[in-house]
């Protein structure tokens, strides 16, 4: 490749140092014409403004557009595209728009311009339809004219180019920038930096140096440089020679909107921190407009000058029928309207120049290209400037202080092309190309030299981290690097090493570090923080929960893993201080608003192991998570610290910024140069086509990697990514050396010991493995006995084994170092998506970080063996030369959805800053166009605000249509519902809701669910294939009982088939078979709990029961049919099983048969003891229900439910088992309560009862009876029935209406008759509900029920009533009862304060905490007190005479009697109206409630006719209230109190706001009255 000139991509432009030169594209005959077009100078969308605004008809305008369209297609050709008819439309209209016939003249520069197939006589029938909306007399013409007859000047012609370049902004230095600078590599980009360079450098050309004068920064207002020429220097400064936010500024300046309308936008736009700034642009804002447009115009003028002298104008399309003379005076005439508008002492502008930048790069890499030229034809004065080579072999400069990022590209890099992409390759690689395959082998990155750190020796570390780092003596260069930071502060971090520099060891400096800060007085309390490790894989979590907790054993901190695969309950939850969780788990827990909330407020540490994978598919639960968590830190004010761990990213510092990092303390990152062994990475792409052809030129590519590495010495693992790829490859290995005689390179029979190692080999059950031991190879996979896999390790460690065949499960498992490793094949089955599918560069970098051994070797060596177009693929990856980016918007709904039933999003606005925290929200500032965002709508949007706010509603209005949320658009709210709850908790996507809300019907039998549920979109990646027909078949017809119509041939009849195979326990043959039954046997459970959750709260009452026996049948792996003692596995043999399921014993027979029978049927007399525990065993309920009406329409339900089954732990656990009641209409098939509750160990032991009580409606007609059901959620044969029979319920009566309120004048006080009454008030009229009373309890003696609304004034009611008496019965006593204690104080301060001095009376307090002596209570005229103490009082009555002397009893609050307290309030009125009749002294009784449903009956018990009875309606109220009920999911208290919290502040915030807007309006009426009448006066 010597000879090869170099050619940098986009990457490289993008985090390189130079731009890349064009080369020849291919060109060929066939549209070449067509794609290559002159520019023109005006543009579709522009063409069609101008002639409709010249036509008052636009739909003619448009319909002669469309048939000139049509003629273009006729013309080129109907294979092009609609853009390329438009752009050719438009520059043919460019031409002929001022033609009026077509001469030949004509028709040649239209063919030399246009394409060459054009004919006169089409070129005529464009033209006539050309003239029919453009006259060659209209105003079209003249627009058109001096459109066309603007100047073009090409900037860089004269221009010489050199290798003396200056130092151009970097990408790096890109990255400082803010969020707001434009990071696309584009080509005005480029002419922008390369201007901006230009100016700096061409110090002796006079014109430059003029042009840097007029554009350096002015800080102060100045009157000679005018306002518009300040706020330019200013926006340079901050901005940057870019004039893109100087167009938007100017943009905004320019609105006809006011000073106060445009001032939050311009803080918006330049940040809050340029007050003054912005006030002064307001200050002077006419002026900056004025001189801005002056400045445009000197722009045009300077233009029109240059093209007048004819310097450097260009025309690329020539008008064949326009004079130079007719030119110069369309100029004249353009300049004389440009002049109006110039001040006389407006000069200096800078021309507005046009860039031919294909043109201008072209020139520019022609001279820079020279030097390289003269070097390779050893020419020395042509050598290459030493500047030059300085700053190549630089590459990104440092920035931040611990970014070490020398780059891969050096003076030499040269580029490689795969497939038409094109690669930047790093200095000294190779290339290889044979028959079979091309190689390239890219060197490994030197050692770091510049830079040497101190390393931290462990035993100078304190005692607990020495414990921590047992058996290590001291920290490596990064650990040494990164200690300070990690362990002595809590910022946030992001640490990128390449894989094996010890990154496991920086996580476990933050997580002593955390543990530090929770040891108290030498104690550490282990309550008070969480430490979550996020890994991205279940293997690793497994290593990396083994790993931390040997090494945190010693410190008595807890480890555990938390995956799919394992559970831990609430107490294992609570007594580990480190959990080890995969991103999807961690999600799940962090999404439930009940029961895990505590957890995630503990959380102190969270490390992210490799956050790089941020690209990946499952990068947007990375996203979720951290912003999930950043949010929690700012609305809770708490320190959770985040720790990112990664390999090497292109893009670091955006991920930094995702994580809140400050790149000067917390981002560390370390390039190649760190690695502990450097590694050459070799990449091999086969030719062929064929899948055959493929795998045959692998395995020669393997093979010929393999055997160079043997003739060298060293030891190489070979990775496949099947089980029975291991020995496939193995096989092949052996074969290929004996055909190429070199047997010897694998042979290891001359090494010491090795008849012993063969002796071992021969003891495995495999044959393969001793086999393959023989001729130098081993195997290694998840298959193999672990005996087996810890001996072929143990023997390859050895050297016994120079080739070790084995899956990736050796990467991440085991530490088993090589020379050499070797990936054969890059694809894999992947039954998540059900097709062979690319190897991650997880994996990659996983396998490439076992490659070299740090005690032996100087360098490693990894080679992927793929096909040729993956080549530039993983080159690019393992290179950094793709930046990541998000993947968020595809899985935006759910995520948002999740966010929405959690309570943390609640509005449109919560809903946009909620996505400002994730790692899309870097990137769209960064690169929009990758994700759809246009340039107009980044000009338009800045920030994309908008673009945010439309993508959430889009996303909003979508989970609206699914039921999922309730969208209020008109107020931006989001309300949750239970179906969005239940898709949340359980991870089920919008697409398969989408499907049950279709498919869920009520009389769906267990088939049907089947089939509804092989369409969730969970499982729509599963495919067919054509070579396992044969076997799903076979399936079908073995473990498909369901029965049904399944078609094997389609993707839903596969998944049925092995969702019934899983359950049925059957065994698949086929390798895709396998992997897709696993994949379908981890999703099942969830899938279908889900659908549980969502017919449970639809109140399908015999759809759920289908249901919960289906998500039994998949938790235990067998069908509702099969027998019961199933459940207990192996406790029963299978011939006991199959006995009683062909005698039909069900559970309910197999209980009412002693031992003895059992024995006896199944003709074993031994096993009738073991068969009758285990029927005793299985979870057995007995139920019995009494019901309540309260009135004709709610019932209230008691039920108890009895334990009858005998507790085990092994079969039950120790905590307790779980049950599902609910209560139907078996009519109407409709459920009306459902509850889930749990039956304790100890409550079954006891033989306790457990009684739940709720409340359901009763609709009339009334049904024949209602039934409660009860089921176990985890065991078959467990359920029970109670039906509840109406044929004898006695309902509460019908009550006549409520008492109407009665429009009446407001009662004065002064009706009282006596004046120390009336002063008691302050008030002057009574209200409508006391006026309308106030005869009946002032002028009477009856007892009196008053209902009425809170607030209504019931407490002047009972003072009536006490006045009444006072004025009527001197010398008696009046009771006042309160339900609590709160208030009876309340009631005797207010009566002490207003009563005691103004009716001269006394007041006694009678409450358990208060206790006068009896003589205070005799003497006391009002006693206030509670039920309990007035019953204890009033059981003595005929000792104390004070108890017989009271003759008003006030009952506060008397609807109360209906609760637990009512007992008591039933006995004082029954005991009062004894003690009345037995002393014959009436004694009156006002009951004070809110309204009641049967007043009529509490009535009648108080001896209250007709008259005395007042029960207004609940809507009756002084002021007005409007009540808004909302409901919230959750059975636990305290995560229910803390969704509510949300709302509340919400509500409350609305209310405040509604308040200051009924403040401020009622000022503004008042202040505007008082202007009326002054003006008035």
């Amino acid at each position: 490749m010597p000879n090869e000139q170099p050619r940098l991509t986009t990457a490289l432009r993008e985090f390189g140092t130079f731009c890349p030169s064009y080369e020849n594209e291919d060109k060929g005959e066939n549209k070449s014409e067509l794609h290559q077009l002159p520019s023109c100078k005006i543009i579709w969308d522009e063409l069609q403004v101008i002639c409709r605004e010249s036509c008052k008809n636009s739909n003619k305008i448009k319909h002669k557009f469309q048939q000139l369209l049509q003629l273009v297609g006729k013309i080129v050709g109907t294979e092009e595209n609609v853009e390329t008819k438009k752009s050719i439309l438009t520059l043919l209209i460019s031409l002929i728009y001022n033609v009026e016939s077509v001469t030949m003249a004509t028709l040649q520069h239209v063919r030399e311009n246009v394409t060459a197939h054009i004919t006169r006589e089409s070129l005529n029938e464009v033209v006539k339809l050309v003239r029919q909306f453009m006259p060659l007399d209209s105003d079209v013409i003249d627009r058109l004219d001096d459109i066309m007859n603007e100047p073009v000047q090409i900037f860089g012609e004269k221009y010489k180019f050199s290798c003396e370049l200056p130092k151009l902004e970097l990408a790096t230095d890109v990255l400082l920038m803010d969020d707001d600078d434009d990071y696309i590599d584009n080509e005005d980009a480029v002419v922008s930096s390369f201007q901006h360079a230009m100016n700096k450098t061409n110090q002796q050309n006079e014109n430059n140096q003029q042009r840097e004068q007029k554009e350096a920064p002015i800080t102060k207002l100045s009157s000679n440089s005018g306002q518009y020429n300040w706020l330019r220097g200013c926006m340079e400064k901050k901005y940057g020679a870019s004039p893109d936010m100087l167009k938007a500024l100017m943009s905004l300046l320019n609105s006809k909107r006011g000073d106060s309308e445009i001032q939050e936008e311009l803080c918006e736009l330049l940040g809050f921190e340029e007050f003054e700034m912005i006030l002064k642009i307001l200050q002077n804002r006419s002026k900056i407009v004025q001189e801005g447009k002056v400045s445009d115009a000197m722009q045009q003028m300077e233009a029109i000058k240059i093209a007048q002298q004819g310097s450097g104008q260009s025309l690329q399309v020539a008008i064949v029928t326009a004079k130079e003379k007719e030119k110069e005076k369309n100029m004249r005439k353009v300049e004389k309207k440009l002049k109006k508008i110039i001040d006389k002492n407006s000069t200096g502008e800078n021309p507005n120049m046009k860039f031919d930048v294909r043109k201008m790069k072209d020139k520019r890499n022609e001279d820079l290209l020279l030097p390289f030229e003269q070097a390779t034809n050893g020419n020395n004065s042509g050598a290459i400037p030493a500047a030059l080579l300085e700053r190549m072999e630089t590459g990104k400069l440092q920035h931040y202080p611990h970014v070490y990022d020398k780059g891969q590209i050096s003076r030499n890099a040269a580029a490689a092309q795969f497939a038409g992409i094109k690669i930047a390759l790093p200095e000294g690689f190779e290339r290889n190309i044979t028959a079979q395959y091309e190689e390239y082998k890219l060197p490994p990155s030197r050692r770091i030299k510049e830079v040497h750190w101190d390393r931290v020796p462990v035993n100078q570390l304190d005692h607990i981290a020495q414990q921590a780092f047992k058996g290590t003596k001291e920290l490596n260069t990064i650990q040494s690097c990164v200690y300070p930071t990690a362990y002595h502060t809590n910022e946030n971090m992001l640490v990128c090493a390449p894989t094996g520099a010890g990154k496991t060891n920086v996580a476990m400096l933050t997580i002593v570090s955390e543990i530090m800060k929770n040891i108290e007085n030498g104690v550490l309390k282990k309550d008070n923080f969480k430490i979550i490790y996020i890994a991205p894989m279940k293997a690793l979590a497994c290593e990396m929960a083994d790993n931390f907790g040997k090494r945190l054993a010693p410190l008595g901190v807890s480890v555990r893993e938390l995956t799919g695969d394992t559970q831990l309950t609430k107490t294992e939850i609570a007594n580990t201080q480190m959990m080890i969780v995969t991103p999807e788990k961690w999600d799940v827990v962090t999404r439930k608003s009940t029961g895990d909330v505590a957890l995630a407020r503990l959380v102190r540490l969270l490390i992210i192991d490799e956050v790089h994978l941020l690209h990946d598919e499952r990068g947007p639960v990375l996203e979720t998570i951290v912003a999930r968590t950043l949010r929690q830190v700012e609305q809770q004010q708490s320190m959770i610290r985040i720790v990112g761990l990664s390999a090497t990213l292109p893009n670091y510092i955006d991920v930094a910024n995702f994580l809140r990092v400050n790149p000067w303390k917390g981002l560390f990152f370390f390039d190649g140069r760190f690695r502990p062994v450097p590694l050459q990475q070799n990449f091999i792409g086969v030719k062929a086509s064929s899948r055959a052809g493929q795998m045959n030129q692998m395995n020669i590519a393997c093979y010929d990697v393999v055997a160079e590495n043997l003739k060298e010495g060293h030891q190489v693992l070979v990775f496949v990514h099947a089980r029975n790829a291991t020995v496939v490859t193995g096989k092949m290995l052996a074969q290929m050396s004996r055909d190429q005689n070199e047997s010897s390179l694998f042979d290891c029979r001359e090494r010491t010991g090795y008849e012993d190692a063969l002796k071992q080999c021969t003891r495995s059950r495999n044959k393969i493995v001793p086999e393959l031991f023989r001729q130098g190879v081993g195997v290694h996979h998840a298959g193999l006995l672990r005996s087996d896999r810890r001996m072929m390790e143990k023997l390859f460690s050895q050297g016994f084994i120079r080739v070790l065949c084995c899956t990736s499960t050796l990467a991440w498992g085991v530490n088993l170092p090589a020379h050499a490793v070797v990936i054969k094949g890059t694809q894999y089955y992947d039954a998540k998506q059900g097709a062979f599918v690319d190897i991650g560069i997880l994996d990659v970098m996983q396998i490439f970080g076992r490659a070299g051994r740090p005690q032996f070797d100087t360098t490693g060596e990894g080679t992927i063996v793929t096909t040729h177009g993956k080549l530039a693929h993983y080159i690019g990856l393992l290179t950094r030369q793709n930046p990541i980016e998000s993947q968020f918007i595809e899985k935006l709904v759910d995520n948002l959805n999740a966010e929405i039933s959690l309570g943390t999003v609640n509005t449109l606005e919560e809903a946009v800053k909620w996505l400002s925290y994730t790692y899309l929200f870097v990137r769209i500032r960064k690169n929009p166009m990758v994700y759809g965002i246009t340039y107009e709508q980044c000009q338009a949007d800045i920030g994309l605000r908008d673009w945010q706010r439309e993508l959430c509603k889009s996303k909003a209005r979508h989970l609206d249509k699914l039921k999922m949320i309730r969208f209020d658009e008109r107020n931006g709210y989001f309300h949750p519902t239970d179906l969005g709850r239940t898709a949340s908790h359980f991870y089920i996507k919008n697409e398969s809701i989408a499907t049950y809300n279709s498919l869920i019907q009520p009389d769906m039998d267990v088939n049907d669910i089947l089939t509804m549920i092989c369409k969730s979109s969970e499982f729509s990646q599963i495919k067919v294939r054509d070579d396992e027909l044969r076997e799903l078949d076979d399936l079908m017809s073995d473990y498909c009982p369901a029965g049904g119509r399944i078609i094997a041939e389609d993707s839903d009849g596969k998944t049925n088939i092995l969702f019934q195979t899983f359950v049925s326990n059957g065994q698949v043959n086929s390798f895709s078979l396998s992997s897709d039954l696993t994949y379908i046997s981890q999703n099942a459970s969830r899938i279908v709990r889900a659908i549980f959750e969502i017919v449970l709260k639809r109140g399908l009452a015999r759809l759920t029961s289908r249901v919960l026996k289906l998500c039994k049948c998949v938790d235990r792996k067998m069908w509702p049919w099969d027998s019961e003692l199933r459940q207990f596995g192996p406790r029963l043999s299978g011939d006991i099983l199959r006995k009683i399921e062909d005698k039909r014993l069900d559970i309910v027979k197999l209980r009412d048969l002693s031992s003895g029978d059992i024995g006896d049927l199944l003709h074993h007399p031994h096993i009738g003891g073991k068969v009758k525990h285990c029927v005793d065993e299985v979870p057995h309920v007995q139920l019995e229900a009494s019901i309540q009406p309260i009135t004709r329409t709610i019932l209230k339900i008691n039920l108890t439910i009895i334990p009858q089954f005998n507790w085990n732990n092994h079969a039950h656990g120790s905590k307790h088992e779980p049950f599902w009641v609910w209560i139907e209409d078996p009519d109407t098939d409709h459920m009306y309560h459902s509850e889930y509750f749990l039956l304790h160990r100890k409550q079954v032991i006891r033989g306790e009862e457990q009684k739940l009580v709720f409340t359901i409606p009763l609709v009339e007609p009334h049904p024949t009876q209602y039934m409660v059901y009860i089921e176990s959620d985890r065991w078959f044969g467990s359920s029970a029935v109670c039906p509840i029979s109406f044929q004898h319920l006695i309902l509460p009566e019908r009550h006549p209406p409520h008492t109407e309120l009665l429009d009446l004048e407001p009662l004065p006080i002064t009706a009282l008759q006596e004046e120390k009454f009336v002063k008691i008030y302050k008030f002057s009229h009574f209200n409508p509900i006391q006026t309308q009373i106030f005869h009946t309890i002032y002028h009477n003696d009856t007892n009196v029920l008053l209902g009425a609304p809170t607030g209504s004034g019931k407490t002047v009611a009972g003072e009536l009533a006490l006045f009444r008496m006072l004025r009527t019965q001197p010398g008696c006593k009046a009771v006042y009862i309160a339900p609590m204690k709160a208030l009876v104080r309340e009631r005797m301060k207010d009566w002490q304060k207003r009563l005691v001095n103004q009716l001269n009376i006394s007041l006694v307090e009678l409450t358990g905490d208060v206790a006068p002596d009896m003589k205070a209570v005799a003497k006391a005229d009002v006693i206030i007190t509670t039920p309990e103490k007035w019953d204890g009082i009033s059981r003595s009555w005929n000792t104390r005479n004070y108890v017989r002397k009271v003759s008003l009893l006030i009952i506060d609050e008397i609807h109360l009697i209906g609760q637990d307290r009512g007992p008591v309030l039933e006995v004082i009125v029954s005991r009062t109206n004894f003690i009345s009749q037995q002393t014959n002294q009436q004694v009156r009784i006002v009951g004070l409630s809110t309204a009641l449903a049967n007043a009529r009956d509490l009535a009648d018990w108080l001896g209250i006719k007709q008259m005395g009875l007042f029960n207004f309606r609940p809507s009756v109220r002084p002021v007005p209230m409007e009540t808004h009920i909302h409901g919230f999911a959750g059975k636990h208290y305290c995560p229910r109190m803390a969704l509510m919290n949300k709302p509340c502040y919400q509500g409350n915030h609305q209310v405040i706001r509604l308040l200051i807007y009924k403040f401020t309006t009622e000022l503004l009426l008042q202040r505007s009255k008082h202007i009326h009448r002054r003006n008035q006066l």
